[in-house]
C-alpha cells in the first residue's frame, strides 16, 4: 500500500503525545540544561554520528548509479561534518537540539542533497538474495517443532520472551528493520506463523532508503519471491497469505518515530492488538543506558492500557 499523504500520529499512542511519547531511548537533555550548550549526551551522540561519516562516505564512493561519486561523497562528508560541528557549538542550530532522529534526518538530507538516493542498495540486494536461498530451509526447521508454543518462542526470540504466547492476536502490526537475514529469516517466518494462527498481519516498511533498512518497494518484491499461487490463492510455504498486508510507513529514517506515520498505516493500525518493533543494541551508549551489552537482544513487553 503506497503512501502519498501528510504524516499523522500512530493511533495507538497515549495522548497527549507531546508529554507521553519520546521516540529516542536516551534522554538527551533535561529542562535544567542550558539551551545554548550541548549536553554530555548530545556531545556523545554527535561523536557517534561523526565516526560514522567515513563508512558512509566509502559506501557513497562505491555507488555506481551516481556520476562523480567520489567527489559527491567528499561533499557529503564535508557538509555533514560541518553540521555536526555546528550542533556541538550551538545545539539549537539546524533544527536542534540534537537527538538520534534529527542526526539521522540531517545525514540522509545531506546524502540526498549531493545526489545519493540509496548508497546501501547493493549491500541490501546481496543480503536479500543470500537469505532468500535459506528461507525454505529455515521455515522447515521451525515447522518441525510440533509444540506450537515452543515454535513461536523459537520464532520470536530476540523480539519477545518466555511464556506470554497464547498470542491470539486478531491483528498484528510489525515494523520491519534491516534487509537480508533480519527480514527474510527473522520477520517473515514470524509473520507466517501469525498468519497460520489466523492473525491479520501488517508489515510496515520505510518509504525511502536509509542505511540497510528494507524499504516498502523492496519488501513487496521480497514477499513476492516467497509466495506461491495455488488454486488462485497466495501461500507462503503452505500457509494462506490472504491476511498479509504490506504498508508504507512513510518513514525515511533508520529509527522509528511513531508521532509521524503514514495515514495508510494509521488506518490499518486502529484495531491492532499486537504491535512489534524490533531492532538491536548497536551503540555502547544505549547498552549502558539499558544495563546491557553491545548487540544484546532487548526484550520488552508492554501491555496495552484499556
Amino acid at each position: 500500500m503506497e503512501s502519498s499523504s501528510a504524516m499523522v500520529p500512530f493511533p495507538l499512542l497515549t495522548t497527549p503525545i507531546e508529554s507521553t511519547y519520546r521516540p529516542c531511548t536516551i534522554p538527551y537533555r533535561f529542562a535544567s540544561d542550558s539551551p545554548r550548550k550541548a549536553t554530555p549526551a548530545e556531545v556523545a551522540w554527535i561523536d557517534v554520528f561523526r565516526k560514522s561519516i567515513a563508512s558512509f562516505r566509502k559506501h557513497a564512493e562505491l555507488d555506481d548509479s551516481v556520476s562523480d561519486a567520489q567527489a559527491r561523497a567528499a561533499q557529503f562528508s564535508e557538509r555533514y561534518g560541518k553540521i555536526l560541528d555546528d550542533l556541538q557549538e550551538d545545539p539549537e542550530s539546524h533544527g536542534g537540539p540534537p537527538d538520534c532522529v534529527l542526526l539521522c534526518r540531517l545525514r540522509e538530507q545531506c546524502l540526498r542533497e549531493v545526489g545519493f538516493k540509496d548508497i546501501f542498495k547493493k549491500v541490501k540486494e546481496e543480503e536479500n538474495a543470500k537469505s532468500l536461498i535459506l528461507f525454505e530451509q529455515v521455515v522447515t526447521l521451525f515447522d518441525n517443532t510440533e509444540d506450537g508454543g515452543k515454535r513461536l518462542e523459537n520464532l520470536i526470540r530476540g523480539v519477545f520472551a518466555g511464556n506470554i504466547f497464547d498470542l491470539g492476536a486478531a491483528q498484528a502490526v510489525i515494523f520491519v528493520d534491516n534487509s537480508g537475514a533480519d527480514i527474510v529469516l527473522g520477520i517473515l517466518p514470524f509473520a507466517r506463523e501469525l498468519l497460520r494462527r489466523g492473525t491479520q498481519v501488517v508489515l510496515a516498511a520505510n518509504d525511502l532508503p536509509s542505511i540497510n533498512d528494507v524499504t516498502y518497494s523492496e519488501l513487496v518484491e521480497i514477499v513476492s519471491k516467497v509466495k506461491e499461487m495455488k488454486d488462485g490463492r497466495e501461500y507462503i510455504l503452505g500457509v494462506d497469505a490472504k491476511n498479509l498486508l504490506i504498508v508504507n510507513s512513510g518513514s525515511d529514517l533508520p529509527v522509528i518515530d511513531l508521532s509521524y506515520v503514514s495515514p495508510e498505516l494509521a488506518y490499518l493500525s486502529n484495531d491492532a492488538d499486537l504491535v512489534v518493533l524490533e531492532g538491536m543494541v548497536k551503540h555502547p551508549e544505549v547498552a549502558e543506558f539499558l544495563g546491557g551489552r553491545l548487540y544484546d537482544c532487548v526484550i520488552k513487553y508492554t501491555e496495552v492500557i484499556p
